[in-house]
């Protein structure tokens, strides 16, 4: 007999709200579906272990099966059905509270309905005109039944046929998601949401090639894996194992690093397995990498923001029942049981890393560099990890030997550090370009460390604040004596006329760079160190690699780069040219700087030593010295 009814909801128009509001991309009500489908076949096992059940399990398989002639898609089950009553009390039953309020809370943020109010059976309306259950309980006795509605409030449940247990879910796709009746579309979705379900998933016929054309062999095509790795106990897996996975979930991929296996049972629940990949440069690149699953079902690969900033550069997979599976990411990123979870992962990532540094330092060095955009990446933005991270965070110097920080700090102690007690790094962003620099500051008994990573400049700025009356300085921000004070400067015993004359003869011999502007300097060095040199101010330059990287500091990235060209007044060369221009004028210091050898090649060798001579200044160089040849 026929029973006609109205679905219990408190207001009429949470249909149209559901169809249009429910989530934001319509592909998910496929998940629902297969993970109800799921549920039901769990529970049936569930009750077979317990003596509730004892008939015959059989085969548990999930279908999914595409009908184009008659427009409609189908979910079936072989689990614990249900009976007329059930159908009552959970399809036909939504129960709403306040229902202005719920519109008016959910309807900017309609992925936080479904973690409310238990709506996923419901998403198979936001892509189909009509949808029918066809269902048999597992209990004894059952009769089958059939549940149909037109998307309205109303509905009609009556008698069936179906000679076994479980649930056919059929949805008649309406008009505008008929791309949901392609096998292709219908295949993508499965393997981004259902790869790892526990129960088989069957849609169609697995093929081969034969007679040069795709055919359907009479094997099942079951799309899923039932026990991922993740699943498994790390004791009973091998290194190839974990290296086959991590091919499976990014094709084409350089082998990783290490990984971590998780396998948390208190405080809460939580599997998975991160790997750290080969990274070295391009952050952005390498985010979201991670997929995030509750109970094997694919929730997200959008983790930034549930996990902490630099975890994002990892790759993998992370299982809980205790994060909410249908809710929006802000609600996730509030979530308690997400921030423990997230806490906790920061912890094991640490740990790891220096159990690895601690037992086989050889080899956590040898995958520094790759290793060093992560590490840095994550004391740059957590400090509970800094705190860890800053045993086994490595420096490197130009000669390629590496230290720890304590280590660096033991080596340079005595010689590096300057008249005030401050310890003084000197760093290079670049061996080949600083070159002369470098040697120079060797010359003098410095070591140099090389910092040319995408985030060193923005960890020199950090350890700044961090250790203790410390300061980091690339080779070529000033001159050497400059660099590491020892003693008070020599005082500049110039005149301002003998500063206007010098400042003209070598600013007008400059060449014209694209947003590059220089500023005459003076100092009183060693007669045998260099008669010029160019240096940039640190803090200006630090400022504008960080503005690259960095919201909110555009505004240094559009300044012209300033640098110093320093004329060392105590050098022979120096002291000949103030001689030769004293006391005259502007114009014939111009006309004498123009007709002046020394003040060309003197202004042209900084420029060379500095990667900064090019262009047209460059082959004038060249010629004028291969004529002396």
């Amino acid at each position: 007999m026929q029973k006609n009814g109205k679905i219990g909801v408190t207001t009429e128009n949470i249909f149209p709200i559901i169809k249009k509001f429910l989530y934001s991309d319509h592909e998910i009500f496929l998940r629902e579906l297969v993970s109800n489908a799921v549920d039901a076949s769990q529970k049936l096992k569930t009750y077979a272990s317990l003596g509730e059940f004892k008939g015959e399990l059989g085969e548990l398989t999930v279908s999914v099966k595409i009908d184009k002639d008659n427009g409609t898609l189908t979910i079936s089950d072989r689990g614990i059905g249900m009976t007329t009553e059930e159908i009552d009390k959970y399809i036909n039953q939504i129960a709403f509270s306040s229902a202005n309020e719920f519109l008016d809370k959910y309807k900017n943020d309609a992925n936080s309905i479904i973690g409310h109010f238990g709506l996923g059976f419901y998403s198979s309306f936001m892509v189909s005109k009509k949808v029918e259950i066809i269902t048999k309980s597992f209990k004894e006795g059952a009769d089958a039944v059939k549940w149909s509605c037109d998307g309205s409030p109303e509905y009609t449940i009556e008698k069936a046929e179906k000679p076994e247990r479980g649930t056919d879910i059929i949805l008649y796709i309406d008009d505008e998601n008929k791309n949901f009746l392609e096998t292709s579309e219908i295949d993508k979705l499965l393997k981004k949401y259902c790869r790892f379900l526990p129960i088989p998933i069957v849609f169609g016929k697995k093929t081969e090639w034969k007679d040069g054309k795709s055919i359907d062999t009479e094997e099942d095509n079951i799309i899923n894996d039932t026990n991922p790795l993740w699943t498994r106990k790390p004791s009973d897996l091998k290194d190839e194992d974990y290296k086959k996975f991590y091919q499976e979930l990014y094709p084409f991929s350089d082998e990783p690093m290490f990984w971590i296996h998780l396998n948390v049972d208190y405080p809460f629940k939580l599997t998975g397995i991160l790997y750290f990949p080969q990274i070295k440069s391009n952050v952005d690149m390498n985010r979201n990498k991670i997929q995030l699953y509750s109970n094997q079902v694919f929730v997200t690969d959008s983790v930034e923001g549930i996990v902490p900033e630099f975890l994002t550069l990892m790759h993998g997979v992370l299982d809980s029942p205790d994060i909410p599976l249908n809710v929006s990411r802000s609600y996730l990123q509030s979530d308690h049981n997400v921030k423990k979870i997230s806490n906790h992962i920061t912890k094991k990532v640490a740990d790891r890393l220096e159990e690895i540094f601690k037992n086989d330092r050889t080899q956590f060095e040898e995958k520094w560099d790759s290793l060093k955009l992560f590490v840095e990446y994550g004391m740059l933005t957590d400090d509970k990890f800094y705190d860890r991270a800053q045993k086994f965070c490595l420096l490197k110097n130009t000669a390629g030997r590496i230290f720890t920080f304590e280590e660096y700090k033991t080596l340079i102690s005595s010689n590096q550090t300057d008249k005030d007690g401050t310890l003084v790094y000197l760093y290079s962003s670049n061996k080949d370009e600083q070159y002369s620099y470098i040697g120079t500051a060797i010359d003098k008994g410095y070591d140099v460390i090389l910092f040319d990573g995408q985030l060193d400049v923005h960890l020199a700025g950090m350890l700044e604040q961090k250790l203790e009356k410390s300061r980091f300085v690339r080779v070529d921000s000033d001159t050497i004596n400059n660099l590491i004070s020892k003693e008070e400067s020599k005082e500049v015993n110039l005149t301002d006329k003998q500063k206007e004359e010098l400042s003209e003869a070598f600013s007008s011999q400059l060449p014209k760079l694209d947003k590059t502007d220089f500023v005459i300097d003076y100092k009183a060095l060693d007669e045998k160190e260099q008669p010029i040199q160019i240096t940039q101010n640190e803090f200006m330059r630090r400022m504008k690699e960080m503005s690259a990287m960095q919201t909110g500091m555009s505004f240094y990235g559009e300044m012209p780069n300033s640098y110093n060209l320093v004329l060392n007044i105590e050098h022979p060369l120096i002291k000949k040219i103030m001689m030769d221009i004293d006391g005259k004028d502007k114009e014939a210091v111009s006309a004498y700087a123009t007709e002046s050898a020394n003040i060309r090649q003197l202004i042209d060798l900084a420029l060379l030593s500095n990667g900064m001579l090019k262009g047209e200044a460059l082959n004038k160089f060249i010629k004028r010295n291969m004529a002396k040849i």
